[in-house]
């Protein structure tokens, strides 16, 4: 039987189990994080997946991973009273770029959550990458065109060479669907996204 996943590299995937909703099941996630009662404001997230020479990378998948509107993740880990618990809110997805290497998710815009130290993070969504084209999958961060302030003092994004923090900002836009933000993934080439070693 041949084997529908090579040794050396991430993918393709069993789109099936992975990313059911593309294929007319549920799962135990998609690329709807956020209900009707989830707290927050709604945002919707849309790109294209794209390999070293800016063409679009087919049957890659995205794990998304934020905070909620208050700040807290839907962890164990994360404890803090301060920060309310949304219980309509897992902050947990998963999207397929399909065959043509595009993305959507919604979601809700998440809050700021505290670095090590305390210092204060800008809001954003981290997502982990996996596609054939990689032989392990990549971490990334996703933050928001509209959070200049907040992104200045980033820790995180302010420890990225400023010539290429804007790969990390994902532009705001209003459509007849609501708050849009486009932000696109790139593996290699001159215009790569950052990718952060965990």
């Amino acid at each position: 039987m041949p084997k529908q996943t090579a040794s050396n590299t991430i993918g393709p995937f069993f789109h099936h189990i992975l990313t059911p909703e593309g294929h007319g099941k549920s799962g135990i996630t998609d690329n709807k994080l956020a209900g009707k009662k989830t707290k927050g404001e709604r945002i919707h997230v849309e790109g294209l997946i794209l390999d070293a020479d800016g063409k679009p990378l087919r049957a890659a998948m995205l794990e998304i991973w934020q905070a909620n509107a208050a700040g807290r993740y839907n962890s164990p880990v994360d404890d803090r009273d301060e920060a309310q618990l949304d219980k309509k809110f897992s902050g947990f997805g998963r999207v397929s770029s399909g065959s043509k290497g595009k993305f959507e998710f919604e979601t809700i815009k998440p809050g700021s959550v505290p670095s090590t130290g305390n210092a204060p993070q800008a809001p954003h969504i981290n997502l982990t990458l996996f596609a054939a084209a990689t032989d392990i999958h990549l971490f990334t961060r996703l933050y928001f065109s509209d959070e200049e302030e907040a992104n200045e003092i980033d820790p995180v994004l302010s420890s990225v060479n400023a010539a290429r923090r804007d790969t990390l900002i994902a532009r705001r836009k209003k459509t007849k669907k609501g708050i849009v933000y486009r932000f696109d993934v790139q593996v290699g080439g001159d215009d790569e996204t950052v990718f952060f070693a965990i």
